[in-house]
């Protein structure tokens, strides 16, 4: 087995686990925080924006099962890749979207990945999802972690809003061309 990490800023990181969640070669993603100026910030920092951090989710992985360009697809897809300041109806800079990458490899296959979204011309609006070096990640508190299997009725619910607005996003997207 071959480990990688991965982290991603999607957007309330209650909603960004469980699409990752249930594929093969994922052996854990922890809800945290991640690019700020602060070490260890606690929530009410960061959606405060005080700290600069994004919420975001740290995936560790097997590249024997499922590689980084198939988390690269999912990000995409459960992503506003358009909206700087934050996603759906999570708003501000706390929960705008952010590719962090480890290395070099990760590096070129975000921007390819980024540069296929650009060129699918999918998206009226510019792609201003922003890819960065890693930062040191820190995790959120215990409450956050595995929140759609803790609090199962509150996360239908969100994610129901979120499937909603991704909709209404496409048909903006398909009429505006």
């Amino acid at each position: 087995m071959t480990e990688e990490h991965a982290i991603f800023a999607g957007g309330c990181f209650w909603c960004t686990v469980e699409p990752f969640a249930s594929k093969p070669g994922i052996i854990s993603i922890v809800s945290g925080y991640t690019g700020g100026h602060i070490a260890d910030p606690t929530y009410d920092q960061v959606i405060g924006q005080y700290s600069g951090h994004v919420e975001a989710v740290e995936i560790t992985f097997d590249n024997q099962q499922i590689s980084y360009s198939e988390l690269l697809t999912i990000y995409w897809q459960i992503i506003d890749p358009t909206d700087a300041n934050g996603q759906f109806a999570d708003r501000g800079e706390s929960y705008r979207p952010v590719i962090f990458v480890n290395g070099q490899e990760q590096r070129r296959l975000a921007e390819a990945s980024k540069a296929d979204v650009i060129a699918s011309k999918k998206y009226h609006r510019p792609i201003i999802v922003e890819i960065r070096d890693n930062q040191p990640f820190w995790p959120a508190e215990d409450y956050h972690q595995d929140f759609y299997r803790k609090n199962p009725r509150r996360y239908r619910a969100m994610e129901r809003s979120r499937a909603y607005l991704r909709f209404m996003q496409n048909i903006k997207n398909h009429f505006s061309k």
